[in-house]
């Protein structure tokens, strides 16, 4: 789902419940203005159940919405406050839109360079094998050629080293690519590896703690939620440890984080900062690494577009070069 779409939705479910409005009623009237797709049948598949008089948390159990999200609308039915918690929601996925929006156009460029260059190897290799098929009819005569095998032996040769090569190196680069953003572990250990998706994942760890200590939850209970999140991750690791240090009797949060091998002193500094408000600690801590994923995003995106271009306008260069180079080698064989 389109996490702006999502977060509107959520700032017009608080609007309507603080103007009274049920939430089985509120979910009507805002699903009648939605488009057709997935966000739109779940919801109308929530106001369903509860217009049933399904308890909002079961009905949330069988809807396929983020899981952060399910977990804290129940954390805001029990303290009362649904509507500050959507608040608290909407803002949240808003800034993520913000952040992951700017983070997927850093991987825009490079993807269009290597399926363009992916492209442009195959279409010249299977060129120059058909055109290769001509040139002993041309030279030597269609009843001679036979009589030459060592020439179907060098063009075959020569278009492997020449054309062959780079399309099998830009294919693995383009598995490659493509293994990573369809399977979900890969992807999570990519976000906590690279240095601008690592800040983004940090400012998401931030923020999700933050707003489960401002609607009420423990510590501990926070802790246990963020390490389901991450458990695949190589943060998951790191929250596991904090979990063991609050359990021993480490209070502060310093002691619970120190020496964590993905969340960096910068972010332990920032939250232990905050003294026994661990909300006002982890709030800062979200608004510096978003104003950082931000900062070397906009970097990123500058470097990234002139380098494209370059590269892809290098490897055209380079293959047509090759391309003609072959095409002479073939002449003079």
């Amino acid at each position: 789902m389109k996490l702006d779409e999502f977060a509107f939705v959520n700032q017009q479910l608080a609007a309507m419940l603080r103007d009274g409005i049920p939430l089985e009623g509120a979910l009507k009237q805002l699903c009648a203005t939605m488009g057709k797709g997935g966000l739109r049948s779940e919801l109308e598949q929530l106001e369903a159940d509860l217009a049933k008089g399904v308890p909002l948390p079961e009905a949330l159990a069988v809807r396929k919405l983020p899981e952060f999200y399910v977990q804290m609308l129940k954390v805001g039915v029990r303290s009362n406050d649904l509507p500050g918690m959507l608040t608290l929601l909407a803002d949240y996925y808003q800034r993520a839109d913000v952040v992951w929006t700017r983070l997927k156009g850093v991987l825009v460029y490079p993807l269009i360079v290597l399926l363009a260059s992916l492209g442009l190897s195959v279409f010249l290799a299977l060129m120059l094998t058909h055109i290769s098929g001509f040139i002993p009819s041309i030279m030597m005569g269609e009843f001679y050629a036979p009589a030459y095998p060592t020439f179907g032996l060098f063009t075959l040769r020569m278009t492997f080293i020449c054309l062959g090569g780079p399309v099998v190196l830009l294919a693995l680069l383009t598995l490659l690519a493509a293994t990573m953003l369809v399977t979900p572990r890969l992807r999570r250990w990519a976000a906590w590896q690279l240095p601008v998706f690592r800040d983004a994942s940090i400012w998401r760890s931030a923020a999700a703690l933050e707003i489960m200590l401002r609607g009420g939850c423990p510590l501990a209970d926070a802790l246990e939620f963020l390490r389901q999140l991450e458990a695949d991750s190589p943060a998951g690791r790191d929250v596991a440890t904090w979990q063991a240090r609050l359990a021993g009797g480490h209070g502060r949060f310093g002691e619970l984080a120190a020496q964590s091998r993905v969340f960096p002193p910068l972010f332990v500094w920032l939250v232990a900062n905050g003294g026994e408000d661990l909300t006002a600690g982890f709030k800062r801590a979200a608004e510096v690494y978003q104003a950082r994923a931000a900062y070397r995003t906009e970097l990123l995106l500058q470097a990234v577009l002139p380098v494209a271009v370059l590269l892809l306008g290098g490897l055209i260069l380079s293959q047509v070069l090759m391309t003609l180079r072959y095409i002479q080698s073939l002449m003079w064989y």
